[in-house]
């Protein structure tokens, strides 16, 4: 692998090239995100900004007590979030634990939904602490039972050890083992990686190593997507493509439950990334409550009252 002629493949150069990306300015990137999120949107743009975040959705549920129903019920609000409103667009993909991929994907295919993906949490979710060989046949499965998106977790407590190149390299691998078939996004846990500094080096490493996707967390610890996090990934996947010509998406999850947060994200988005960014190819917001909060907002928008929470219940 050529890794864009920035680094050779060896711990050397990784470390060499990590070393030199600038400090990030704490005060600045939380001071930025905060003056980002008081930007509001003209009425006549929230029906567009509302319908595109749906369009971005990752559609998740990742709990122990998931059902073949709960699956099934949750791949028919991904195809047709409102039933009573086509025009309203599937979500970006259905994210579930491994054993729910193959229901997940034969229902969906059952009900017009051949074109929502399905993306496993991978390699050992939420830890990522287990063997590499595990880490494969876990990717493996995945895919085999028609994931098209993989969600790998690193191993935090290498990467916060200063063992990129192992990091690095078991990315390498899982990155390999998708190929063609799938997508690649890889969760960093910034809630554990405590600095802003370890997110912009986990995000270059991610990217350097073949991620499609940087994603910020599980979802199982906090803090998760917080606005000063999720801008200083944008910032990492603008520069990187200015270096590379390759454009890497974003996926922040966690903590994003309501329109406003929803709005707020695509906000840092157009503006920091910038707007080519605003598509499901380069952004997605992995959610669970998120979509029900969108599909109120868009009847209040339409019917001018908000539907009782229980008229779009996924379940």
């Amino acid at each position: 692998m050529s890794f864009y002629g920035l680094v050779d493949g060896s711990e050397k150069s990784l470390i060499n090239f990590l070393d030199q990306l600038s400090g990030v300015d704490q005060v600045g990137a939380e001071s930025r995100a905060a003056m980002l999120a008081t930007r509001s949107i003209k009425t006549s743009s929230k029906k567009w900004a509302i319908e595109t975040a749906i369009s971005m959705v990752d559609l998740t549920t990742l709990e122990g007590a998931d059902t073949p129903g709960k699956i099934r019920a949750l791949c028919s609000k991904a195809v047709r979030p409102d039933p009573t409103d086509p025009t309203v667009p599937s979500v970006g993909a259905v994210c579930v634990y491994n054993d729910m991929v193959e229901i997940a994907r034969t229902h969906l295919d059952a009900i017009g939904g051949k074109h929502v993906p399905v993306a496993a949490v991978s390699t050992a979710f939420p830890s990522g602490r287990a063997s590499m060989e595990v880490k494969i046949q876990d990717t493996q499965d995945a895919i085999s039972a028609g994931a098209a998106e993989i969600d790998m977790v690193i191993d935090r407590g290498a990467f916060l050890a200063g063992k990129y190149g192992l990091v690095f390299d078991e990315i390498v691998k899982i990155r390999e083992v998708c190929g063609e078939k799938a997508h690649l996004k890889v969760i960093f846990e910034t809630g554990e990686l405590v600095t802003y500094d370890n997110v912009r080096k986990a995000s270059y490493l991610a990217m350097l190593a073949g991620a499609d996707f940087i994603k910020t967390s599980t979802g199982k610890v906090a803090p998760a997507a917080t606005p000063p996090v999720v801008l200083v990934m944008l910032e990492a996947v603008r520069d990187f493509y200015s270096l590379t010509q390759r454009k890497i998406g974003v996926k922040p999850a966690g903590g994003i439950r309501t329109t406003k947060d929803a709005i707020k994200q695509l906000v840092l988005v157009n503006e920091t990334a910038g707007p080519y960014w605003l598509k499901p190819d380069l952004f997605r917001i992995g959610a669970s409550a998120l979509l029900n909060d969108l599909l109120m907002q868009l009847m209040k928008m339409s019917d001018g009252y908000y539907a009782s929470p229980n008229y779009v219940t996924i379940d």
